[in-house]
């Protein structure tokens, strides 16, 4: 509801909408309480309207992609570790268009070199793969790299800090869409690493994998997050999502 002397009604009509310019009749923006940002130290808190995949207590809203019982990843001190041959995990929870925001921590001790250091994933709706890896003064090749959609594009910039130091991944995704078997449009994502863009609204050419290129093929617009099991001890804390809609529907 528009105040008295907010806004204009006699200004044109925006395209595509049906604001007028100034029209103090739009619905106001929700208001949300903003987070407190993690530390080295100690993790943060998502924002007031984020759902929390992951405070750092338990697994109870996650479990194995292989026939989903437990998760048998290791919980301690606010932070998840993968716990190798225990396979990847997945939530529970489904979701589509969001913004995520994801901690993950190299291995303190660097071990093997390209592919074999820190390996790991953060797979979106399961099937399109932000890469986790360990790239600090480890060459890989560039769509392996850290933060690279795996197997496509790699990212702008090796955003990397040392092992054992906590990483931030800050993602906006927005889902393929699909008529019945036929691609409408495909899926896009901007990607922040450690507060720098690697990806800026990147359309990606189907589902991730390794040596191979896939095509789209329709699956529903939500699905799961899921973290892989690469065999390497790399850490995750503070997960969270928003649901991301057009300004009117928010």
């Amino acid at each position: 509801m528009a105040q008295a002397g907010l806004g204009y009604d006699d200004t044109p009509i925006l395209p595509r909408t049906k604001w007028r310019v100034h029209d103090g009749e739009r619905p106001q923006p929700r208001v949300v309480t903003p987070g407190i940002p993690s530390t080295q130290e100690k993790s943060g808190e998502p924002p007031s309207d984020a759902v929390a995949l992951f405070d750092g207590t338990d697994l109870g809203g996650w479990q194995t992609t292989k026939d989903g019982a437990e998760a048998g990843w290791r919980v301690e001190s606010g932070f998840m570790e993968v716990v190798p041959g225990t396979g990847n995990i997945q939530t529970k929870q489904h979701f589509g268009d969001c913004q995520l925001h994801v901690e993950f921590r190299e291995p303190d001790v660097m071990k093997g070199e390209s592919q074999g250091r820190g390996n790991s994933g953060v797979f979106l709706m399961g099937l399109y793969e932000i890469q986790v890896l360990d790239c600090y003064e480890n060459l890989t090749y560039p769509d392996g790299n850290t933060a690279s959609v795996y197997g496509e594009f790699p990212p702008l910039v090796n955003a990397c800090r040392k092992p054992g130091e906590w990483q931030t991944y800050d993602i906006l995704w927005e889902a393929p869409r699909f008529e019945g078997k036929r691609l409408i449009r495909p899926a896009y994502v901007t990607v922040f690493h450690n507060g720098i863009v690697v990806h800026n609204h990147t359309e990606l050419i189907g589902p991730t994998t390794h040596r191979q290129i896939l095509p789209y093929v329709s699956h529903p617009t939500t699905g799961p997050l899921m973290l892989q099991d690469h065999g390497h001890l790399v850490r995750f804390r503070n997960i969270w999502y928003r649901e991301l809609k057009q300004y009117d529907e928010a």
